[in-house]
């Protein structure tokens, strides 16, 4: 008799450190980006072999069944996003932010605009930006 595989549970906890980090980035690149309506969280346990992070939004089926605007979380996984450098994890929260769109209906940006060439760009754009601050 098999045994089934136990599913492993994933953890979520609220990043206080990356949200104000990704505000930061709302403020000088995003400005369409409500800082009230996204939240982040390092999530452990996941089972995902390639993602570093996730952007989640809530329907807009439920944004109208519950009457509120979008939320979006934003998902890093811990495993991975922690062990990365300053630059690349400024730039992971960058291509999250990427895919949360111009009317922040709760739909997403696709990687046919969310991409490392722009990304990239937008990285050196924030960096000229906060330099002379």
């Amino acid at each position: 008799m098999r045994r089934k595989k136990r599913r492993k549970t994933i953890g979520y906890e609220f990043a206080g450190d990356l949200q104000e980090k990704a505000e930061d980035i709302c403020k000088t690149l995003f400005p369409h980006i409500h800082p009230e309506l996204f939240k982040c969280f390092r999530s452990s346990g996941s089972t995902s072999r390639r993602a570093i992070a996730r952007c989640h939004g809530l329907a807009k089926i439920m944004q109208k069944t519950i009457g509120c605007p979008a939320y979006y979380a934003i998902e890093f996984i811990s495993e991975r996003f922690d062990k990365l450098p300053g630059e690349e994890q400024d730039k992971v929260i960058i291509h999250e932010l990427m895919h949360i769109p111009q009317n922040f209906g709760g739909g997403f940006r696709h990687h046919d605009h969310v991409n490392n060439k722009n990304v990239e760009r937008m990285y050196r754009n924030y960096k000229s930006l906060t330099a002379t601050c």
